[in-house]
This record gives C-alpha cells, sequence and structure tokens, in this order.
C-alpha cells in the first residue's frame, strides 16, 4: 500500500517529503528530540518516526494493562500507575514520553486491582449530561475531569462514550448520552474537546454499535450501511467533528462479520479514507483477534496485555514484520498515527506532572454538582407539589437516601474521597463493587428545610414505611437501579422496589418518586404517584443536586436524551437480550424514531421535561442557508422564576424516505429570568435532511418542501413553517466548514 493511504493529506505530504530527502535514522547518529521537532503535528510525527528503529516502533504498538491481574499472574509493568487502565512505554533516547493511560469518561477511575483506590471527583453519569442538553456544560464537565488525570500523571483518558440507547437494558447505557446521533454527538464531542483542553488525548469508544453487553464480545450486530451510517456512525461523526479527539477505541463486538478491531469498513474507510481522521485507532482491553488482519485493516495499538493473553502487537506483530505479512510501511504508518495524538495534543509539549495538590477538590465539586442538578429531569408534577412547600412532616423513604447516591459499575466506577457511603452490597468483585457518594439526599434536605420535620425508613420494612408515609403530609421514595459494564439488567427497579413505591402510593396523600437509574425504566405506579424526578446517577454531588431539586433552590431544567417506554414490548425487540448473530431490524430507526413511526405512545417521550416556570417560543422562522437551515425564534420565560429552556427543532419530510417521520435537527439551552426573552438562531445539519444513499455514496437530499417545527418533546410540538430545498448530494467526507 502506499504511505499515504487512510492518511490526512498533510501527514501523506510529510511522510512522502521525510522519504525523498533521506531522512535521520537511528542509526547516523544525529538525534533530534521529540520536543525540539518543527512544523505541524504531521511534519513532527513523520521527524520522529523517522529516527525510531523496528523496535522502537513496536514499542509504541503495544498497551500493558495499568495493575497486577492474578488470574493471569501477571504483575503490572514498573512504570505504570497503580491501578490505571493501562500504560504504553515511551522511547526515553528521542523524549518520547510514556503514555499513562485512565479510564473513563465521569471522572479518573480506579480499577479493581488498584491497592489504593485514588478518590477523585465523578461527574453524573453520561445520561445524566445528555440530559443537560448544555453543550458548554458538557465541556466544563470534561475540562474538569481532565484536569484532574493531568494532575494524576495521566495523559490519555478512555473517554467519551458515544454507543446509542438501542437496549434500554445495556448496562452501560449509563456511560453514553441518548438515543439521537445529533444530541449524543455534540454532547460527547464538548466532553472530549473539554478533556483535551488540558493538554492530554481523549478517546472516543466503543467503535462501533457496542449497544449492549450481552455477548459483547462475540455477538456479531447485523445493519445495513444505509441504517448504519444514519445511526450509530452518525452520532460519532458528529462527536469527531465537535470534539477531534486524539484516538479511537475500537469495540469488542463483530460488524456485520468482522470484529470491530479488525474491520477494514470502520477502521479505514470510514475513518481514513472518507473522515480524513489522522489520530490512531487503540483496541478495547481484550478485544483484539488476530494480528496481520488487524494491523492491516487498521488498528494501530493493541490495549490491555496482562488484562488478557493474546498479545497479538507484541512478539506475533515483531514476526508479521519481518516475514511481509505486515508491511514495515504499514507499521510505520501505525506509529505516525499515534505520534501525530502525542503532537496534537500536547503530550509531548506539555508533559504531565503528578501532583495532586493541583487538584481543586471545591471548585471540581461545583462543576458536577451543577452538572447534576442540569440534568435532573421532572418528569411528573401533579398538582403542582414540587418544589415542596408546605408541608410540616415529609417522609423519606428508600434507596440509602440516608447514606447517599448510587454509581454505576465497571470500569468507569470513580472512587469518592471518604468512604464508599454503602459498602457491601454486592456484587462487590467486579463489575462491583457496588458504590454510593456520600451525599446525602436526606442530610442536604433536612440543612435546606429546617423548620420542616424530616423522618427517614430505609424501605427494608415495608409495612413501617407506609405507616410513616401515612403520619406525615407527604411521601418522597428513592428507587435505584444499578447497572455496569458487562451485564445487561431488567428495564426496571431492583428487588421489590416497584411494590413498595405502589404501597406507599396508597396509603400517602402525596408521594414524590426521586429515580437513580442506569437509564429508562417501567413505571407500573406512574398514575398513582404525584411527582417523579429522574436524578440518573448523580454523581459526587448528587444528593445536594437532589435536593436543591426538590426544595425549589434549582429549577429542574433536564429533558430526556431517551424515550421511556411503557414496558419492553414496545421495544424492536422484547424478549431476552438478543445473542448471537443480532440484527437490528429497527436499522435507523432508533428511539423516538421507532415510537413515531409505528404510532407507539411512550410512557414519557424523547426530549420530555418539565419545570417550575413557563415558556413561550414565537416567531418561529426557517431559511435555507448554505447546505442545511436556519432557523430564528424567540424564547420567553413566561413564568415567576428564572429557570433554563430546551429548545428543540424537528424537522421532517414524509415524502423523503426517512427512516422515521421526523429527527432531531438542532437544539439549544436557554437561562432566562422571569419575563425575559432572547432570541435564538440555530443551523440544521445538512446531513440531516438527507438520507444516505448506497449508490452513489454519500447524503442525498431530495428537493421538496421540509417541515420545522419547534417543540418541547418529540411528542410535544408547536409552531411549524415549511422551507424549499433544492436537491443536494454531500460526499461521505462532508462535514461543515469545509
Amino acid at each position: 500500500m502506499s504511505i499515504g493511504r487512510g492518511l490526512g493529506t498533510g501527514l501523506a505530504l510529510a511522510l512522502a517529503a521525510m522519504a525523498a530527502h533521506a531522512p535521520l535514522s537511528a542509526e547516523d547518529g544525529d538525534v533530534v528530540l521529540a520536543a525540539d521537532t518543527t512544523g505541524t503535528p504531521a511534519e513532527r510525527a513523520a521527524q520522529m518516526v523517522a529516527q525510531l528503529t523496528r523496535e522502537e516502533k513496536l514499542t509504541l504498538v503495544k498497551g500493558y494493562f495499568g495493575g497486577d491481574f492474578p488470574p493471569t499472574e501477571y504483575v503490572a509493568h514498573p512504570d505504570a500507575i497503580d491501578g490505571s487502565a493501562g500504560f504504553v512505554p515511551g522511547i526515553p533516547r528521542l523524549g518520547i514520553p510514556p503514555q499513562w493511560e485512565t479510564d473513563a469518561g465521569l471522572g479518573v477511575a480506579s480499577q479493581g486491582t488498584a491497592k489504593i483506590k485514588r478518590p477523585r471527583t465523578a461527574l453524573p453519569s453520561g445520561l445524566a449530561t445528555a440530559a443537560t442538553w448544555d453543550v458548554e456544560l458538557a465541556n466544563q464537565g470534561g475540562r474538569m475531569i481532565g484536569s484532574e488525570a493531568r494532575a494524576d500523571g495521566f495523559n490519555v483518558m478512555l473517554g467519551g462514550s458515544v454507543n446509542l440507547l438501542r437496549e434500554p437494558r445495556n448496562g452501560r447505557n449509563f456511560e453514553y448520552a441518548g438515543e439521537d446521533p445529533l444530541l449524543a454527538g455534540r454532547m460527547v464531542g464538548a466532553q472530549i474537546a473539554g478533556v483535551q483542553a488540558n493538554g492530554i488525548i481523549s478517546t472516543i469508544k466503543h467503535y462501533a454499535v457496542n449497544d449492549q453487553e450481552t455477548e459483547r464480545g462475540v455477538a456479531n450486530f447485523l445493519l445495513e450501511e444505509d441504517d448504519l451510517r444514519m445511526s450509530d456512525l452518525l452520532a460519532f461523526q458528529f462527536a469527531f467533528e465537535s470534539g477531534n479527539p486524539g484516538s479511537v477505541m475500537c469495540a469488542y463486538n463483530k460488524l456485520n462479520g468482522d470484529y470491530a478491531c479488525e474491520n477494514r469498513f470502520l477502521l479505514t474507510q470510514v475513518l481514513r479514507e472518507e473522515w480524513d481522521w489522522p489520530g490512531y485507532v487503540m483496541s478495547d482491553w481484550g478485544a483484539v483477534h488476530s494480528t496481520a488482519k488487524a494491523a492491516n485493516a487498521g488498528l494501530d495499538q493493541e490495549s490491555g496485555f496482562g488484562l488478557q493473553r493474546d498479545d497479538h502487537f507484541g512478539d506475533k506483530l515483531a514476526e508479521a514484520v519481518a516475514t511481509g505479512e505486515v508491511s514495515e510501511e504499514r507499521l510505520r504508518l501505525m506509529v505516525t498515527r499515534i505520534l501525530h495524538a502525542m503532537f496534537d495534543k500536547g503530550v509531548i509539549d506539555n508533559p504531565v506532572v503528578g501532583d495532586e495538590s493541583l487538584i481543586d477538590f471545591e471548585a471540581n465539586r461545583a462543576i458536577a454538582q451543577a452538572d447534576a442538578e442540569a440534568g435532573i429531569v421532572l418528569l411528573k408534577n401533579a398538582g403542582n407539589v414540587l418544589p415542596l412547600a408546605g408541608a410540616k412532616r415529609i417522609a423519606v423513604i428508600g434507596g440509602h437516601a440516608d447514606k447517599g447516591v448510587l454509581s454505576g459499575g465497571g470500569s468507569s466506577q470513580v472512587y469518592p474521597d471518604g468512604e464508599n457511603a454503602v459498602p457491601g452490597i454486592e456484587p462487590t468483585g467486579w463489575p462491583g463493587p457496588v458504590v454510593w457518594y456520600p451525599s446525602s439526599p436526606l442530610a442536604e434536605l433536612r440543612a435546606l428545610l429546617p423548620d420542616t420535620e424530616i423522618l427517614y425508613a430505609d424501605g427494608s420494612d415495608p409495612a413501617a414505611a407506609v405507616r410513616l408515609a401515612q403520619e406525615t403530609d407527604l411521601a418522597i421514595v428513592f428507587g435505584t437501579q444499578w447497572s455496569s459494564e458487562s451485564i445487561d439488567i431488567p428495564m426496571r427497579l431492583d428487588g421489590e422496589q416497584d411494590a413498595l413505591i405502589a404501597a406507599i402510593a396508597a396509603a400517602s396523600g402525596d408521594t414524590v418518586v426521586v429515580l437513580e437509574t442506569g437509564g429508562p425504566v417501567a413505571m407500573p405506579w406512574v398514575d398513582d404517584v404525584e411527582a417523579i424526578v429522574e436524578a440518573w446517577y448523580p454523581g459526587r454531588m448528587g444528593g445536594a443536586a437532589i435536593a436543591n431539586v426538590l426544595a425549589g433552590m434549582v429549577n429542574p431544567s433536564g429533558h430526556l436524551p431517551a424515550t421511556f417506554p411503557v414496558a419492553l414490548d414496545q421495544m424492536p425487540w422484547a424478549g431476552e437480550v438478543r445473542r448471537g448473530h443480532v440484527t437490528y431490524e429497527e436499522g435507523a430507526t432508533v428511539g423516538y424514531k421507532w415510537f413515531d413511526a409505528r404510532g407507539i405512545e411512550p410512557l414519557f417521550p424523547f426530549g420530555h421535561g418539565l419545570s417550575y416556570t413557563s415558556f413561550a417560543h414565537r416567531g418561529l422562522t426557517a431559511r435555507a442557508r448554505g447546505d442545511g437551515i436556519a432557523v430564528k425564534l424567540t424564547v420567553t420565560n413566561t413564568g415567576e422564576i428564572a429557570g433554563g429552556d430546551v429548545v428543540q427543532i424537528y424537522v421532517s419530510a414524509p415524502w423523503a424516505g426517512w427512516e422515521a417521520p421526523q429527527r432531531l435537527g438542532a437544539f439549544a439551552k436557554v437561562q432566562l429570568e422571569p419575563g425575559e426573552s432572547r432570541n435564538v438562531e440555530l443551523e440544521i445539519d445538512p446531513r440531516l435532511l438527507a438520507r444516505w444513499d448506497l449508490a452513489k455514496p454519500g447524503w442525498q437530499r431530495k428537493a421538496g418542501s421540509y417541515t420545522v417545527t419547534v417543540g418541547t418533546s418529540s411528542r410535544a410540538l408547536g409552531e411549524s413553517v415549511q422551507v424549499d430545498l433544492d436537491t443536494l448530494h454531500l460526499g461521505p467526507g462532508w462535514k461543515p466548514g469545509g
């Protein structure tokens, strides 16, 4: 293959120039240190690669697990950070630093093998951040966790995660950003950009279609290319464009017959030839199944040796290069991509220094709390029972609300400062432990409402909990659902909590349910309670965030990033989680699009979220501009308190042959004082007005009249206008701005 295959144009030209001018070799004796290279990241990477021996190149493409792993008798590399996700040795003679890798997108995680769990600031779950619909807040969260990673000596952070919510039982939904490509891609992209603002690399994962955990390592997910392009890949594409990640992590699963980490369509055709992306592809830990096939398909670095023993990019790759099964040019290309990211993101010019004293925990907790507060969704508020007012005696029941708030498990687990608030809950080993952050909603409510008697029952004795509810003016029941990497879970609350909520609702005058869940859950008691608050996994400061919303110190402004079904039988697949050859019959018709296309009434629709104030949308206009549509409207806070409104723009063209009646076309979060109005201008990306064309690869838009509608959810739609558009074809690599 040619030197430039799969590279950006600048990088290919730089490599060619270096080859033409007899670049320095390791044997020439004239060493240029990485920090002393000049030019663009592509040119600097080429200068470095020209000096590397084959052995040094092979060093950069093999990663190690960051801790001891007794099941494989593996002892961690001595230069790895204890309990970290991974380590890749550097090249000291050239000033190329190691890559110190940490999970994940919710904060600096410690793996279960860590001798000491490092206490760090946990953001709310990815779904909670997506529920803010606030790209600036997502960026701030990324900056915060990236700063803590840097202070710990990490220069690669293994987040964010943009897999779509296709399966509500997916145990990792809490790490992701919902069901819509635009929302998920823009929110995760903003977080990635925030992480990388610290001079470190962020990954994007899990590429692609790792949308369930059941058989994630062997299942073959089947999607037609046009459906794939308009759903999962489009989410990644939006995130690439707004976040520009230095690395991609390929997934465990197969996609259309090939493992993701040896899938040429994903790794070369899409990433390199179409999207012109210059970074490097790392594998998920243990996701590599071959040597030559993976390397030649576009995998640049194998991760996690020690956690698994396959070692495809160790001695096996050295042999494959020696025999020509993997060419020297391919190896050079792999290393060039790694170095390009290290130069481009500042890893080499601004080396990390592990110094915990650089962490401002107070400021970071404030960011986590703001994220949690903005992501809490008020689902129901009959009779305006919230915010809490007038009740003299309140019962708080269940959910360990006296101790803390729940978090999701697996490799993304961030450990809090202080102890696990509720230790010992099974599983205590992988994929646990189950961790509760020490931020008690009960304690916070008592501090906010000193004149109200607030009593607590843990819910383990349902009869006692019902008696307490009968003796108080209002009952607040906390419902929880624990989820984690490597498992899928029922779409309901854990244990017998549904029965407890139903019993309390029957006994109490007013009942408020606060949910701490990994994703959508069924609510058989929905008609029997007055208010429902979805708090997700609210992070390190979750107790304070929940209390502030309940007491009215914060006006809820979150909106659902995913549809909540009434029951599983409303979904494309209602049986056991799919195994083996998994055909996604819904194709690109994911989430609200499925419900819209089939006329199904959800429990709560995508985009839904209530407020303690009210908003009006007026003066909607839309016109063709460039390749897309420019939208304008005025948003007014028509209520009596300040609040945040999520402006949602939907676009439809029933005659255009789309996968669904409508698509989310644009969105914005707007904060307004009482009576305040603001003009909002938005752009609808032209890819959201088109279908993927298999015959002539790219985005094909039909000529005709398109309907643009403003809404407060996918089912609460307001003013509409028509826009006439001409036919248009955009190539596979089209992106805003060129």
